[in-house]
């Protein structure tokens, strides 16, 4: 009789283990169903989530899961508060985030928050964003969004003392970051203030940092302009030296070399120029955040079609970002605007492209150890 009645137990707490196994399925089952008919989450990415939906194009967002290129810090001033910036984000259903500091600040007390509005005023390399993005990290984790940290206070010019800050943060944050950039080789609109261009000469000095991060398999992100335009690629010398001596390097050129100096260059010889060094130099990305970018090169439907063939040709080797800035006079709807401008040319790409670059696969590719958490939910059928 106690056996019959240890077999009953036993036979009752298995029927309630499963069915609330059961339940804990459905309701995840539910919640990956509501995803797949229009919003998108943390969880869609997750590996370990054996039910995650397909990503239907039709119904959910058509803009990118990743801000690759957000910088929370202004050049001067205020800020946006932490907590209100990773807000926009959330609601723009950005669900991963690289965080850069930036890489020329204005002095403490200047009264400018851009420095094109202080000219003269020197805007030089800092570690201050770099500690101030990481203080903000750890006293503020997010649930909804993964967020990531890039050490920006590299003075490419003067490299003596990058390897120095890399121990620093390693020190006080250890682990914490697995990127570097922004980073400026050249870029023309801060020659006013203070930017001093790295030469060839100084290329050949970042030996020591470029084996830090190679070795580690952190990408460095380079702001090198083209040029201008009266000549759109005087400075193409700057990143040939770049590649040809850290082949090895994982780099991401940003803003595909386009700048505000440089609006005007044509889109044929744009692409042609940058297809040949991505066939030219396998570890080199495109990073292609910026409104600037977006209203001058994909703001036809002629030449948006144009690139959108350049990205479907090459899926894997396209980062998607915004570029914004988080000075405090900026808000929720400034960030959803450059979110909408920097992303809306994605609605366009075929579905490899879409997953790769829009859903993040290749950033989770890209950074050290992500792969191996998140991938990019598959595309659904037709």
């Amino acid at each position: 009789m106690r056996t019959m009645r240890s077999l009953f137990y036993l036979a009752l707490m298995i029927i309630t283990v499963g069915f609330t196994i059961y339940l804990s399925d459905q309701s995840v089952y539910l919640a990956s169903a509501k995803e797949a008919q229009g919003t998108r989450s943390l969880g869609m990415f997750e590996k370990l989530n054996k039910l995650r939906p397909c990503y239907n194009r039709s119904t959910q967002p058509k803009t990118a899961v990743t801000d690759l290129h957000l910088h929370p810090q202004p050049f001067g001033g205020s800020s946006i508060p932490y907590q209100e910036l990773m807000s926009y984000l959330d609601k723009n259903k950005v669900q991963f985030v690289l965080l850069y500091g930036i890489g020329q600040t204005l002095p403490y007390d200047s009264k400018c928050t851009y420095y094109l509005d202080c000219i003269g005023t020197n805007a030089l390399p800092s570690i201050k964003n770099d500690f101030e993005n990481a203080a903000n990290y750890v006293e503020f984790p997010q649930k909804n969004t993964h967020v990531a940290l890039s050490m920006t206070f590299s003075d490419l010019a003067n490299p003596q003392g990058v390897v120095a800050g890399i121990k620093l943060l390693d020190a006080e944050y250890p682990g914490l970051f697995q990127w570097m950039g922004e980073v400026n080789l050249h870029k023309e609109a801060l020659r006013g203030n203070g930017h001093e261009p790295a030469s060839i000469e100084d290329i050949a000095q970042w030996k020591d940092f470029m084996v830090i991060l190679q070795k580690r398999g952190i990408p460095i992100s380079l702001h090198s302009d083209l040029g201008d335009n009266n000549n759109p690629t005087k400075n193409l010398a700057l990143m040939r030296e770049v590649l040809r001596l850290y082949p090895k390097n994982k780099i991401v050129w940003m803003h595909m070399g386009l700048s505000r100096e440089l609006t005007k260059m044509n889109p044929k010889e744009h692409i042609k120029l940058m297809s040949e060094f991505l066939d030219k130099n396998p570890n080199l990305y495109l990073d292609i955040s910026w409104t600037v970018i977006a209203e001058a090169y994909f703001d036809t439907p002629e030449k948006r079609a144009l690139y959108v063939k350049f990205f479907n040709r090459y899926p894997t080797r396209i980062l998607a970002g915004t570029d914004f800035v988080a000075a405090a006079n900026k808000n929720l709807e400034i960030y959803t605007k450059e979110a909408n401008v920097t992303g809306s040319i994605l609605a366009d790409l075929n579905n490899k492209a879409f997953r790769a670059i829009a859903l993040g696969q290749n950033y989770f590719d890209l950074a050290p150890n992500l792969s191996d958490k998140f991938e990019a939910p598959k595309i659904c059928s037709l």
